[in-house]
């Protein structure tokens, strides 16, 4: 740069160019505060794979002064906690939260990147938070994220990476159930799927956020919406293109589960990268067991199950492995004297954060209270079949069996809607249909209303599906209305937002 000589210069014009100068030194610095170096591309590429350890050694590298950083690290620490549920890593490093908040507030608020990444912050401890039983903390978090994304989306519109999370939380606030809705408007939240969902196709554009918006679209199909089998080979596709990727194996893994297709997420997980430099994620060891259990394979289910259970240092999914070791033994014909202690273990161990942990607790009280009859254990093993998708063994199970062989209501109508899922899953929806239609006629008396069963709004909303496949869409309404109908089940939250996107799809 060309040297400025102030020595002729009047007093008041040489500070007046000596101001300007150094304003314009200046200014290349603050537009600065965000910058995606080379480093820090490849440190978030390395954790979005879940390489956390090789992206910290790269990213002690990095200027401090420099948003995209302080974004990234707190990105590498959410990693670490939520994939170890580590108590004592939470209590020492929850002071973070705050810090980077501040580190990113006192950079430049004319970059829209300031309040995004403020907002991604908030994210990762409103999910960090929601795994160690911090609920309204992690709320708090939630809504100032809301907040700072829908003002960015005002003040920038065309920022593409405001649509991934803006997008999901609008998804998440159109999924709020219709008895808690007020209650997001009067906070000011406001948002629809359909609107969540087109931000995110947007998002997809971002080609720093870009695959982590893929994901999040697939995941919203697999849990809130509807999981088609497009969108199945949408997500293997995804895979195949990123096979060093941890966290798609992992997340492919749980989406196919989740959908009954337990052979695929074994698939995943087989071939997922082992590499010393990845991070360790115990629960793997805990779907593995599951899906053992619905193979029938309770050795070596119950390997892994042990395996979580001796590598895992968290409180998460302790109540969930206990029960899940106890159905091995109990399916497996082993004594009540090596099963029932098992359920004991279930009330003493972990914390009720995550809904399968909740689950476990309450059928584990129950057993205790009631040892699970012969009839039951005819039901467990279809159920556990037929929702890995092994449908020929649920059928197997279930085929000597008339619904008159079970003498309580509740597994009656547990009779009628495994096999109507089993027929609905098997491709056979005229077949299915009389069975949902059985279930929900009994799950809808006054005698099974009082019990709470979830079959009766599953079966609805299964029946609306088939309803809407065949194009009657005046008898898939009134199936998925009445889905919504039951007012205290189980499932009520993911039925009736499955059964509200669904209306609103009609």
């Amino acid at each position: 740069m060309r040297r400025i000589d102030t020595a002729f210069l009047p007093e008041t014009l040489c500070r007046s160019v000596v101001f300007w100068v150094l304003v314009w030194l200046a200014a290349p610095v603050q537009a600065q505060d965000f910058v995606w170096t080379p480093g820090l591309q490849r440190v978030y590429t390395d954790l979005q794979k879940a390489n956390v350890q090789p992206a910290r050694q790269l990213l002690a590298r990095e200027p401090t002064h420099n948003g995209i950083r302080i974004f990234v690290d707190d990105y590498a620490d959410m990693l670490t906690l939520v994939t170890s549920d580590d108590d004592q890593l939470f209590a020492t490093w929850s002071d973070r939260e705050a810090e980077r908040l501040d580190g990113l507030q006192s950079l430049d608020d004319t970059s829209p990147w300031q309040r995004v990444l403020q907002a991604e912050v908030r994210l990762h401890w409103a999910f960090i938070k929601l795994k160690f039983g911090k609920e309204m903390s992690a709320s708090w978090d939630v809504i100032r994220a809301y907040k700072l994304l829908a003002d960015n989306q005002k003040r920038f519109p065309d920022f593409l990476p405001t649509y991934k999370s803006l997008g999901t939380l609008h998804i998440m606030i159109g999924s709020v159930p219709e008895s808690y809705s007020w209650v997001a408007s009067l906070l000011g939240l406001r948002g629809t799927i359909q609107q969540g969902q087109q931000e995110i196709s947007r998002a997809q554009r971002d080609p720093v956020f870009g695959l982590e918006a893929r994901l999040i679209d697939l995941m919203v199909r697999a849990y809130v919406l509807r999981f088609t089998e497009a969108d199945s080979q949408t997500l293997q596709q995804l895979i195949r293109a990123n096979p060093d990727n941890l966290l798609l194996h992992f997340f492919g893994a749980t989406i196919e589960q989740k959908n009954g297709h337990s052979e695929q997420a074994l698939t995943y997980l087989n071939a997922r990268p082992t590499a010393a430099s990845y991070q360790p994620i115990p629960v793997m060891d805990n779907i593995l067991g599951d899906i053992y259990l619905q193979k029938g394979q309770y050795g070596t289910a119950t390997r892994h199950f042990q395996r979580f259970l001796s590598t895992y240092r968290g409180r998460n999914f302790l109540k969930d492995s206990y029960y899940k070791l106890f159905l091995c033994q109990w399916l497996a014909n082993e004594p009540d004297a090596s099963a029932r202690p098992l359920l004991v273990q279930v009330t003493r161990v972990g914390r009720q954060a995550v809904e399968s942990d909740k689950a476990a607790q309450r059928l584990a009280e129950q057993y205790l209270k009631r040892s699970p009859s012969a009839q039951q254990k005819v039901l467990m093993r279809a159920r556990l079949a037929a929702d890995g998708g092994y449908t020929d063994s649920a059928l197997a199970y279930l085929r000597p069996y008339t619904e008159a062989r079970f003498p309580a209501l509740a597994e009656q109508i547990e009779y009628n809607y495994r096999l109507g899922r089993i027929y609905q899953r098997r491709n056979a929806p005229d077949t299915a249909a009389p069975y949902l239609s059985r279930a929900l006629t009994l799950a809808d008396s006054p005698a099974a209303r009082q019990q709470n069963l979830s079959f009766g709004a599953s079966s609805a909303l299964q029946l609306g599906y088939i309803y809407q496949q065949k194009n009657d869409r005046t008898r898939a309404r009134s199936f998925f209305e009445k889905a919504l109908s039951f007012k205290r089940h189980e499932y009520k939250n993911s039925v009736d937002n499955k059964a509200k996107a669904a209306l609103g799809g009609l």
